[in-house]
């Protein structure tokens, strides 16, 4: 019972904080790791003991899953040079340079643990990159690179933290590069297997059931049974969530009825936001454990942790634009896709936020190296806390502020009128055609009623490019019949009062009237 009254304590919190920041105009993260790290001061607060397993296998998976199917496929796929240069190449660069800066302070350990920690810090994390990217407001390109980077680089890094970690502890001579390969081909490969076969059977499933509460609830298993099976056979789980994630995104339209979407939808809109709360809040909560064991001398910790932090912002950028400018030598790439403002690269060497993978995967390093040998891990755990906390405060409070410094070229909103306007105007004659061929029998009245609904919806997209202040017709509609709904809930509201109706009617009176208003702010937007 304790245990609950605390979950239940921490989500109150986690949405306090949320609308905290939302009243402030903050990003709810950064509000979120403060509170918690101002909490874990306070005498009698629970001190909560983040259990890795919890977060990679309970947390991280849902998060992946629901960022994965909202992600573009084409989008991502367009992308996929950049993404994988940063998920993958970015990672690896990242965990030998901050490997080799721990080596170099402390040259007793062995150089596989310092490259595990290496590993541990290397990812942005997705969470964050989700959380604080979309909220600036940034370029849809550079959204879709930050959020393609975060959900694959979780995988690369894990990956290579366990060869490191074996590594460090196996005895020498045990891990040779025909490990490390079949390490490698099995995480990613296995991965990728068991994501597309999640997407076959859970795509299946979908496509059979009807009821939107069954797809809810299966859409709900889907990211811990494929984690599950891709841990079974010493797969990457992150891998297998990510592709059924993208998978089943795409492919939701024909999956899923409208009610299961719109549901579906709902439901891990609400799930995402209870999570990603609580995981911030949580994370600013481990600064007590972070501290309980480290014993180091203040000089010999400051110097470390100044090092390490300098080594992950200044790879990153390092890295970034090398990857951006030089691969644009090549002429075919160039003309493909050609070399973007330098305000890109700036801003996505700035969004390189840490968050609870890199404390969850810090908290799993081992007790000790190979025959025993102890280590100075609670060091390697606070200099992973301090990575967080320097990314989160430092780089994610900042970076609205240098998002609006550099001015980005934002996305062109007449063109994405223009191009919704032009095909909603092809739907809107595909749906006539279709209402021509069966209207044969159907009153005459239904049938014009049909067509006029279909040219206000092909009007409403060609509104949004006439750019003035005046009210449209479309607006006028919108404002008139929102008081039109409120006047009817009113009568519906006192019929119930008096008596004169069941709390069904009213039930399915306000149902009906509530859709229609979620399509009137709808077209508002």
């Amino acid at each position: 019972m304790e245990a609950l009254f605390e979950v239940v304590v921490f989500l109150a919190i986690a949405t306090f904080g949320a609308a905290l920041a939302r009243k402030l105009g903050l990003l709810a993260p950064i509000l979120l790791v403060v509170l918690g790290l101002g909490l874990s001061f306070l005498p009698g607060f629970p001190h909560v003991r983040l259990d890795p397993d919890l977060v990679l296998v309970g947390i991280l998976p849902p998060l992946l899953y629901v960022a994965a199917l909202g992600t573009s496929v084409p989008a991502f796929r367009l992308n996929l040079r950049p993404i994988l240069l940063l998920a993958v190449g970015l990672v690896i660069f990242t965990a030998f340079v901050v490997g080799t800066v721990v080596h170099l302070f402390l040259p007793d350990l062995p150089y596989a643990i310092c490259v595990a920690l290496g590993a541990v810090v290397a990812p942005p994390d997705a969470v964050a990159a989700t959380a604080v990217a979309r909220r600036v407001g940034l370029p849809r390109r550079l959204v879709t690179i930050l959020e393609g980077e975060s959900l694959v680089n979780d995988a690369t890094a894990l990956v290579l933290l366990r060869v490191a970690i074996v590594a460090a502890t196996a005895s020498a001579g045990s891990v040779s590069f025909g490990y490390v390969a079949q390490e490698v081909v099995v995480a990613t490969g296995g991965g990728v297997l068991v994501g597309l076969l999640g997407v076959v059977v859970f795509g299946y499933l979908h496509k059979r059931t009807t009821d939107p509460l069954l797809d809810n609830a299966l859409s709900l298993i889907v990211p811990f049974a494929v984690v599950f099976a891709a841990e079974e056979i010493h797969a990457s789980g992150v891998v297998a969530v990510v592709v059924t994630g993208l998978g089943i995104g795409h492919k939701m339209p024909l999956l899923l009825s409208a009610a299961s979407r719109l549901q579906t939808g709902a439901f891990w809109r609400l799930v995402q936001f209870l999570l990603e709360g609580l995981v911030f809040l949580l994370v600013g909560l481990q600064l007590p454990e972070v501290l309980q064991d480290l014993d180091e001398p203040t000089g010999r910790l400051v110097g470390i942790t100044a090092a390490v932090l300098a080594a992950v912002f200044l790879t990153r950028f390092v890295w970034v634009f090398p990857a951006t400018y030089l691969a644009r030598l090549v002429p075919r790439l160039r003309q493909r896709d050609p070399a973007p403002p330098v305000q890109f690269p700036i801003v996505i060497g700035w969004a390189g936020m840490r968050g609870v993978v890199t404390l969850a995967a810090a908290l799993g390093l081992p007790l000790t190296l190979a025959g025993e040998q102890p280590y100075q891990r609670a060091l390697f755990i606070w200099l992973a806390f301090a990575v967080i906390m320097a990314t989160l405060l430092g780089q994610g409070a900042t970076l609205p502020w240098l998002a609006r410094r550099l001015r980005l070229p934002p996305d062109d909103p007449v063109a994405d009128a223009l191009s919704a306007a032009t095909v909603q105007q092809q739907a809107g004659r595909a749906a006539r055609e279709r209402l021509d061929e069966l209207a044969g029998g159907a009153p005459e009245a239904v049938v014009e009623r049909l067509r006029g609904l279909v040219q206000s919806r092909t009007n409403l997209a060609w509104e949004r490019l006439g750019g003035t202040d005046r009210e449209t017709p479309s607006q006028a509609y919108g404002r008139l019949r929102q008081e039109m709904i409120d006047a009817e809930r009113e009568v519906f509201r006192t019929a119930r009062d008096e008596g004169r109706i069941p709390e069904e009617v009213l039930v399915r009176a306000y149902r009906d009237l509530d859709l229609e208003e979620s399509l009137l702010r709808r077209e508002d937007d």
